[in-house]
């Protein structure tokens, strides 16, 4: 459960960083220059703790997966960004990766 709780943190955080980058303008503004920094920093750190406890591959595939769909919804609530069948029908795919992912995983504890 700990590894699930960083690997959040580390979501979490990574998305931030990823829409302070935008709002940095290519590093002319420096509080959001600096909250990238940071925000990359706790994430990479967050996820070396879950990974005492979770899979690699697991673990990766959630972060990368639910931070890029977070990531699109970020970007369709600041910016107006479109969603539209092929973005919808992409982030279904990655939530449905990752939940199979976990089946595999909770399978393969179990026996």
């Amino acid at each position: 459960m700990k590894g699930y709780l960083f690997l959040a943190l580390s979501i979490v955080s990574e998305v931030f960083a990823t829409t302070m980058l935008k709002f940095s303008e290519v590093f002319t503004i420096l509080g959001p220059s600096i909250a990238v920094v940071l925000g990359y920093g706790i994430s990479f750190y967050s996820l070396s703790l879950c990974l005492k406890t979770l899979p690699l591959s697991l673990a990766y595939a959630i972060w990368s997966g639910i931070g890029t769909a977070l990531t699109v919804v970020v970007g369709i609530v600041v910016w107006g960004d479109i969603l539209n069948l092929y973005s919808a029908l992409g982030i279904v795919l990655i939530i449905g990766g990752v939940i199979l992912l976990n089946q595999g995983d909770q399978h393969n504890a179990t026996t």
